[in-house]
């Protein structure tokens, strides 16, 4: 064991936490590699021969892509978490977990610090230290890319990749593509490069998972999506989300609606901040899943050209009662009761107007 002790490095298997492996060990620390499966394409197989080659004394390959699913996106799709009206939370939702098994290993090899490759200018690196930090206080964190020793020391690809011809890090001749991707089970991301000026165009060769709408087929798929007790059965997070939006407004009061629809937006907030496992967002994850225990059913959708469309839904715990809303039915329902409510909604609106016609009337 090296002078300084253990570290549980999260290692992707890339140039950087390649890099950060050798430099680790450059410092005095014993280094044990720790990548997680979260249902990326990878070949894990390689990536442990390479840490081990670079001098990793352990390498850790944990499948953690169930938990992940069950207890990080099944959370997000019940709170319809959409984070700035766009962003499904894909990466964010996947840090949490990953750090929290990094720390399980860190516990059971007695390792005092932990360390990853973000950035020192995003949100990846709070979201993997405030979720270590919460689940162990005592623990250690480097953080190389906020160490002046090691930014100053690499300020750019080009000093990481003469680093890694130095120490014998495999490394492409040119990057595969000129931007960089993270990918999970729930989705995949892409950044810098040529994607940092927002000017730029993704180009058509970008996408992975998804088609141009305009190769897409002229004849849509279509799908059945079934919710029971938070256990649903399909891939996509839009398709999962549209879904899930449709069977709740079937099966949920609506004025609960309307309280977890502001709890979504906090939800979406603090899981893209980082803050997992702050008290605040355990009260939150445990007000969404107490307002879910009624939202089941099936929903029928169209996938077309990169649109969902429902069509139909059905729940046996449905609160639309058919015979309320005809217009061929009366039901329990007399009409003249709407006149009461009408004049008694109008009273404040009236006053309302009565004064602010005096007010212009001076």
């Amino acid at each position: 064991m090296s002078g300084k002790g253990s570290v549980v490095l999260a290692y992707s298997g890339g140039l950087d936490t390649s890099c950060i492996l050798v430099w680790l060990k450059e410092q005095g620390y014993d280094v044990i590699a720790y990548l997680a499966n979260v249902g990326q394409k990878e070949d894990f197989e390689e990536a442990r021969k390479k840490a081990l080659k670079l001098g990793a004394r352990k390498v850790f390959i944990e499948d953690v892509s169930k938990e992940f699913v069950e207890e990080f996106v099944w959370p997000a799709i019940q709170s319809s978490a959409l984070y700035e009206d766009r962003y499904l939370l894909g990466t964010s939702l996947a840090r949490p977990c990953i750090a929290r098994k990094q720390v399980e290993i860190a516990q059971k090899e007695g390792a005092k610090y932990v360390s990853h490759g973000a950035t020192g200018k995003g949100n990846d690196q709070i979201r993997f230290e405030l979720t270590c930090y919460s689940l162990a206080p005592e623990i250690k964190v480097i953080a190389p890319w906020r160490m002046p020793e090691f930014y100053n020391r690499f300020q750019g690809r080009n000093d990481l990749m003469e680093y890694a011809k130095r120490h014998g890090i495999p490394v492409p001749v040119t990057p595969k593509n000129p931007w960089s991707m993270d990918e999970n089970l729930m989705h995949i991301s892409y950044e810098a490069g040529i994607l940092e000026n927002p000017k730029n165009q993704a180009p058509p060769g970008l996408y992975t998972k998804t088609q141009d709408p305009a190769k897409a087929p002229n004849s849509p798929d279509i799908l059945e999506i079934e919710f029971k007790k938070g256990i649903y059965e399909t891939p996509a997070g839009t398709i999962l989300y549209h879904a899930h939006l449709d069977i709740e407004a079937f099966t949920m009061d609506r004025e609960v609606r309307k309280i977890k629809q502001g709890l979504g937006l906090k939800f979406a907030e603090l899981v893209y901040t980082g803050f997992w496992h702050s008290p605040e967002c355990e009260f939150v994850r445990h007000c969404i899943a107490k307002s879910q225990e009624h939202v089941e059913g099936k929903v029928r959708v169209s996938v077309f050209k990169g649109q969902v469309y429902i069509l139909s839904r059905e729940s046996p715990l449905s609160l639309y009662n058919e015979e309320l809303v005809s217009m061929n039915v009366q039901g329990q329902y007399e009409p003249v009761d709407a006149t009461g409510f009408i004049n008694i909604n109008s009273l404040r609106l009236k006053e309302y107007h009565r004064l602010q016609s005096k007010v212009t009337a001076k």
